[in-house]
């Protein structure tokens, strides 16, 4: 991978390069992004959109390079930006509406693009309390499920989003995309479910899993009286037996209708505002 783009220390500090071909190999190494294997090897991904890139620095992740199109340069935020790069030690591009379009794989880019730092949150070091509200997910298969889900947890207060087992990539493009920003704001967990499971046995909090199986209307369960784990299963399979075993509530959502089930970020969203419901005002206040 190209020594301007690794996060190694071997780039030079603040610099701003102008690039209008395809070939270059810094672009290449952003394009390369789209796959996982790239994002895990650099631990980097790309957000699109001056606010979203505004909101991770502000947010205080760390940025690896911003790309901007001819079209931006000038504009004064883009040029706040720029700098708040290159005074952190990150690179600056500029590039042609072409470059722009393969970088981010759209016909009508946005003009502004980041490449961060992921961000990670050990399991070990969250302690749920209060009123905290934590989502876990297993084997969750679809990016813009996982976007919405992340998007949801923010708009409704949760502390965060925990990954059980083999889920896809929340720093996917895709996935980026579905968050609408809240990725930057909502701390993510990945975990095994074996390790899940030991976790939740001195967690505290009481862990609400949804089920085909529940008998337990999802209004009816307490959610004031300890922190809340809302476990939502696969798409496909939904919750296997052992984490539905370990779970102190099986909820159900009731439904009319020949729809025999809801999307999974659907689900999630009703779920996840019910628990919080006591929480939630229109003005603000708790």
């Amino acid at each position: 991978m190209n020594d301007d783009f690794r996060n190694d220390g071997a780039r030079r500090v603040g610099q701003v390069k102008e690039i209008t071909s395809l070939a270059n190999p810094i672009v290449k190494d952003i394009k390369a992004l789209a796959q996982k294997k790239a994002r895990d090897e650099t631990k980097t991904f790309m957000a699109e959109g001056l606010k979203l890139v505004i909101d991770a620095l502000d947010l205080g992740w760390t940025i690896r390079t911003l790309v901007y199109s001819k079209a931006a340069k000038g504009k004064p935020l883009v040029e706040k930006v720029a700098a708040r790069t290159v005074a952190s030690g990150g690179l600056v591009l500029e590039v042609s509406e072409k470059v722009m379009s393969a970088i981010t794989r759209r016909d009508n880019p946005q003009m502004v693009a980041g490449i961060f730092d992921q961000r990670w949150k050990a399991l070990k070091d969250v302690r749920p309390v209060g009123s905290e509200t934590w989502v876990a997910l297993d084997r969750v298969r679809d990016p813009g499920n996982l976007g919405t889900i992340i998007r949801t947890a923010d708009a409704a207060g949760a502390s965060g989003v925990m990954l059980v087992g083999d889920c896809t990539d929340p720093f996917s493009l895709e996935t980026v995309r579905a968050t609408m920003g809240s990725l930057f704001a909502v701390p993510l967990v990945r975990t095994s479910a074996g390790d899940f499971l030991k976790w939740k046995g001195s967690c505290g909090a009481r862990l609400v899993a949804t089920h085909l199986a529940g008998s337990v209307d999802y209004r009816t369960i307490d959610y004031r009286s300890k922190p809340v784990i809302l476990m939502m299963g696969n798409e496909q399979s939904g919750l296997p037996d052992d984490l539905a075993g370990a779970a102190d509530a099986l909820a159900r959502i009731p439904q009319t209708g020949r729809a025999d089930s809801l999307n999974l970020a659907v689900a999630t969203g009703v779920m996840l505002f019910e628990v919080r419901r006591h929480l939630l005002a229109l003005d603000g206040s708790r």
